[in-house]
């Protein structure tokens, strides 16, 4: 049984190898800060430690082997979220937007982002926030069938991610 070239091909920037898509344009990872990382950590080995001077035996250490492994497991899951722009496309998480349908891309500074989240927040607005991530950017949309003013996307480079929506800040 044979696979075509294109299934069988590396993925990339392959000629003849149909890949529509190409490389991203920008991409980037919202991992947790290491500021996010001691606090579970120390909250998972003291809630452990509180178990472990009541039980003897086998109890007084599964705690430590369930939670510690937990709270490291946790700023790992929060991470895991995605900013990409490819293939004509923002990928914010697991939403997607058609670049034909950015109107104007806006960046907002870590000062300005409480007054955006907050009372300036449109309700049907798309947001995509991570609180450890000091910046973001808003990308206002021309798409008279979506009910969704604008998109407001945390990034740790909003200048990078404006070029990549063709529209690049001053």
């Amino acid at each position: 049984m044979q696979k075509s070239a294109e299934a069988a091909g590396p993925a990339g920037d392959t000629p003849g190898q149909g890949n529509e898509e190409g490389r991203p344009e920008f991409r980037e990872r919202l991992y947790a800060s290491w500021w996010t990382w001691p606090l579970p950590v120390i909250g998972a080995v003291l809630m452990a430690a509180q178990v472990h001077m009541g039980y003897p035996g086998v109890r007084a250490w599964l705690p430590y082997v369930v939670l510690v492994p937990l709270a490291i497991a946790i700023p790992l899951w929060l991470g895991r979220t995605r900013v990409e722009v490819r293939g004509g496309e923002l990928w914010a998480g697991e939403a997607h937007l058609p670049l034909r349908f950015v109107e104007d891309v806006e960046v907002v500074p870590g000062r300005d982002k409480r007054r955006t989240l907050g009372p300036d927040l449109d309700p049907a607005a798309y947001v995509l926030h991570r609180a450890w991530v000091p910046t973001s950017v808003r990308v206002w949309l021309d798409d008279p069938d979506d009910p969704t003013p604008y998109w407001i996307v945390s990034t740790r480079r909003p200048e990078k991610l404006a070029a990549a929506l063709g529209h690049p800040t001053a």
